[in-house]
């Protein structure tokens, strides 16, 4: 069993803002899956399904993203998932818009939903996807940036990248993170 989860902050003002490029993306892949995100438990919003002929649960954490662990933890204990299975998909600001990169492991990057998932589940060494939204421009919080809508441009070219986000699910499934990095990493 895998469990893919989309970052993001949940409630109407945050939706279609950098930071929640993981809840976009876990939103379209549960489309093109035929996967409905219609049950709460957890402190998330998920759905059951089938991709690549593996049972998955697509998951968008309701907590407020520094606190996804918090969600994570208790998924991953109650079906026993372990890390190799458990894949985060997230917005970067150390990427260019669109950029995609997939690591099989490794340090949060500064990014506070990650920090908190590793922490909650003390490794490091689970899959991730991560999603270039653009460094901050000079002057500009951070916090105001990642919680900032894209522009019309913005838009246009992170959806490229979102429509991927099925296809390297099912390779990181089927076939291993590696395989995956080496088809889709710089794409976008």
């Amino acid at each position: 069993m895998f469990v893919i989860v989309g970052l993001g902050n949940p409630g109407k003002q945050y939706e279609s803002t950098r930071h929640n490029v993981g809840f976009i993306s876990a939103d379209y892949l549960a489309a093109k899956e035929g996967i409905e995100l219609n049950k709460l438990k957890f402190k998330a919003v998920f759905g059951e399904g089938r991709i690549g002929g593996e049972k998955v649960l697509i998951v968008k954490p309701q907590t407020f993203m520094n606190l996804s662990g918090e969600s994570l933890r208790e998924i991953v204990n109650f079906y026993k998932i372990p890390p190799e299975n458990l894949i985060v998909i997230y917005d970067d600001v150390s990427l260019p818009t669109g950029k995609i990169r997939i690591r099989p492991k490794g340090s949060d990057g500064g990014h506070n939903g990650m920090k908190s998932i590793i922490y909650q589940l003390g490794s490091d060494s689970f899959p991730r996807i991560r999603l270039g939204i653009g460094a901050a421009p000079t002057g500009w919080d951070m916090a105001d940036w990642v919680t900032g809508r894209f522009t019309d441009e913005e838009i246009k070219t992170l959806s490229k990248s979102v429509e991927l986000i099925p296809d390297i699910v099912r390779e990181m499934i089927k076939n291993g993170t590696q395989s995956a990095m080496n088809l889709y990493n710089g794409k976008g």
